[in-house]
């Protein structure tokens, strides 16, 4: 009898173990199904980018005729990143930029040199390729990031294909809009 009713026991739980496993596989397979209804959003760099937004902090440009020398971005910067060199005029008791360099290959691009600066000679672009096979290629010197970089809009290689819906789950799961434009061949 006490055989018997284990032997029940043991078909009741392996009944139900598959049954919960079957149940998993649902979902998982819900789960398939719900994505092959989306939209694909995915975009396929280097042919497509899409343009950054309005806040985006890209690399560094620096405007040479404006900046004082106070070196706020120096004391402000969590790595003491920025170098800058000065000598001082002691005619009009002021300080001279003589030169300005930050390595954009220690850089974290937290923004705090741009926010701080008193003369806003500092500000972000919307550059985000900065590669290089050399590091030391990295490191730029005032002339180097007094360069402004292309914007993606104004870029003639590069043509908008289309400003499309591509769903992007955000917390309220509504869509968000996001442009994406294509090099030209």
């Amino acid at each position: 009898m006490y055989h018997t009713f284990s032997t029940l026991m043991t078909f009741r739980n392996h009944g139900q173990q598959a049954i919960e496993a079957a149940r998993y596989i649902g979902q998982g397979f819900a789960v398939t199904l719900d994505h092959s209804n989306r939209s694909p959003i995915t975009v396929q760099y280097p042919y497509e980018k899409i343009v950054s937004s309005e806040r985006f902090r890209g690399r560094i440009h620096f405007e040479f005729d404006k900046c004082i020398a106070c070196e706020v971005c120096v004391r402000v910067c969590p790595i003491n990143l920025p170098v800058v060199d000065w000598k001082l005029k002691k005619s009009m008791k002021k300080k001279q930029l003589k030169s300005y360099s930050i390595d954009f290959g220690v850089c974290i691009f937290c923004g705090n040199c741009v926010e701080y600066c008193p003369t806003n000679c500092l500000s972000m672009t919307e550059e985000y390729e900065p590669s290089s096979y050399d590091r030391h290629e990295l490191n730029y010197d005032q002339t180097a990031s007094g360069r402004l970089p292309l914007s993606i809009s104004q870029d003639v290689s590069i043509q908008t294909v289309s400003t499309t819906h591509l769903p992007k789950r955000v917390l309220d799961g509504s869509p968000v809009n996001r442009t994406v434009t294509r090099i030209s061949d």
